[in-house]
């Protein structure tokens, strides 16, 4: 089974199968991907960071299809289902949709309109009718009172055995992936006002008679008209040439010769298409061009936190961080070389107090030898940025300011990370601090906060989650790696990214540190408590010590 996955893997991605052999060895015995990208060249092939995490996402896909398919097997075995057609086609299905078509006609239900027909004894009556059977609509009134829940009339009997068809139709594997395939290539998305809706501005475009073909739809179009129906603004849905595809559905499940067999079976058939067919393969599409979307925005994000983080640091400088503010004032922080907080203070600049900013702000400047003052580009950046630059115009010299995007300064501020650094600070003068070290040293600041607080991209709260999570992770564990830590004065919150380290791991360097004084070379991990051969062999080639081994 495993060569048989790992062959599969390979295929997908276009890579060798002892590439792909080696990759997941190796990811299965705990390797991070950057140790895998850096230190197991030879084994892998050269993969690098990205083909190696798309060998890690399509592994994953694939055993969990192998867990499904073996789910699927035994219940059809419980159930006592032996048709061997069926048992090869589920062996060699290659996506879970297909699989779920193939196992539907088998999965247990709640009580649907077929399964009352069923258990009121309409089964046969209903296989008389498809069959083409000569009167087999006109011997309804036989299966009046049988079974466990009897029908009272013969109408009744072939409302049921309509039913019956109608479900057979909706659940075959074939139907399903044809109706899915003609949604995509033919269908439209439609969007209008939701009836009883307040007109919103943000989704003016698509209250007015929005339609697009699904092949053509953006990606921002979708994320948009999704966030409008989850606000109650839009009503959307995938519209089709329904009266075209139900005259094709009849064509082939009433090729019947008996008028009133063929009658039913083409009733059964509409009835079918639009409430079960229909909604299972809007629900389908819908999710495959959502999923797809979701996917291109995640890409975006990713690449967007990338730059953000690799963004060119300023170390080495004594820096004033501005944290713009009208009606409560900016807040000022002053930050040393290796960032650790001078003075803090706040100032006004917007009532009668504005003309004193610009001394209040030259002073910190010329107390502390600042070089450079990052102001927040906030609510108030504006003045703030003139009463910045009237203060060093009183100042004179060399010192330069910024505007830094401070983008989750306010979350960083009310954090437990935030906390345990400034327990003393009030929580407003905090994101003042986080500025400037953004300025000093991004990617070690802009670690410390949930990258999806970092305000990467549009639509970012409205994508999968748990996909945009592990895609950020993914991007914070590559750059942080791939620049690498001072051992000496990396923060719990940058090691615990580092390749083989846990949160408890890096805090447990941090008091090693405080406690014994800075590490002389990354030998010394050995003495950490916690840090053991694996962690060490997995971290020790992304970090630093300063004239150290």
């Amino acid at each position: 089974m495993q060569e048989m996955i790992i062959s599969r893997v390979a295929r997908a991605l276009g890579l060798g199968v002892a590439q792909v052999d080696a990759t997941v060895e190796l990811l299965d015995e705990g390797c991070t991907v950057p140790f895998i990208a850096r230190y197991r060249k030879e084994r892998t092939g050269e993969l690098d960071e990205v083909q190696i995490r798309a060998v890690e996402r399509e592994i994953e896909r694939v055993r969990q299809l192998e867990d499904r398919r073996a789910a699927i097997l035994s219940a059809l075995q419980e159930q006592g289902v032996s048709d061997g057609k069926l048992l090869g086609a589920i062996g060699e299905a290659q996506t879970l949709t297909r699989l779920e078509d193939l196992y539907a006609p088998y999965r247990p239900k709640r009580r649907t309109r077929a399964q009352k027909a069923v258990e009121a004894g309409l089964e046969p009556l209903a296989r008389a009718i498809f069959e083409d059977q000569r009167g087999a609509v006109a011997s309804a009134a036989r299966y009046v009172g049988r079974g466990e829940a009897p029908v009272a009339s013969a109408q009744e009997a072939l409302d049921g055995a309509r039913d019956i068809i109608a479900e057979r139709m909706a659940d075959d594997a074939v139907t399903r992936e044809d109706m899915r395939e003609k949604l995509r290539r033919f269908g439209r998305m439609v969007s209008a006002k939701k009836r009883g809706a307040e007109e919103d501005p943000k989704f003016k475009i698509y209250t007015e008679g929005f339609e697009a073909p699904l092949r053509a739809l953006r990606p921002h179009q979708l994320l948009a008209m999704r966030r409008g129906e989850a606000e109650g603004a839009l009503s959307v849905k995938c519209a089709g040439d329904d009266a075209r595809w139900v005259e094709d559905l009849c064509r082939f499940w009433a090729n019947v010769r008996d008028p009133q067999n063929r009658k039913l079976i083409e009733d059964a058939v509409a009835d079918g298409y639009s409430r079960l067919l229909m909604p299972r393969t809007e629900r389908d599409v819908r999710g495959e061009l959502e999923a797809d979307a979701d996917a291109h925005a995640i890409g975006v994000f990713a690449l967007n936190l990338k730059h953000l983080l690799l963004s060119a640091p300023m170390p080495d400088r004594r820096v004033l961080g501005v944290d713009p503010g009208l009606r409560t004032g900016c807040k000022l922080a002053v930050v040393g070389e290796t960032g650790d907080v001078l003075e803090v203070g706040t100032c006004y600049i917007h009532d009668r107090r504005s003309a004193d900013a610009p001394e209040a702000i030259a002073r910190l400047i010329r107390r502390h030898g600042v070089e450079l003052v990052a102001v927040g580009n906030g609510t108030g950046s504006h003045e703030a940025q003139e009463a910045v630059a009237a203060a060093l115009k009183l100042v004179g010299g060399t010192t330069r300011y910024a505007v830094v995007d401070e983008a989750g300064a306010s979350v960083y501020s009310a954090s437990d990370l935030a906390r345990e650094e400034f327990p003393d600070m009030d929580v407003s003068l905090r994101g003042a601090v986080s500025i400037a070290r953004r300025l000093q040293d991004p990617l070690a600041e802009l670690i410390k906060i949930d990258p999806r607080s970092i305000g990467v991209g549009m639509y970012q709260h409205d994508v999968n989650q748990k996909e945009l999570e592990r895609a950020l992770a993914a991007v914070v564990e590559d750059v942080v790696n791939a620049v690498g830590v001072d051992l000496n004065t990396a923060s719990p919150a940058l090691l615990t990214h580092i390749s083989g380290l846990s949160a408890s791991q890096a805090a447990s360097i941090c008091a090693h540190r405080a406690a014994n004084g800075a590490f002389t070379s990354r030998q010394e991990l050995g003495r950490v408590r916690g840090i053991g051969p694996k962690p060490f062999e997995q971290a020790a080639g992304f970090l630093r010590v300063r004239d150290g081994g």
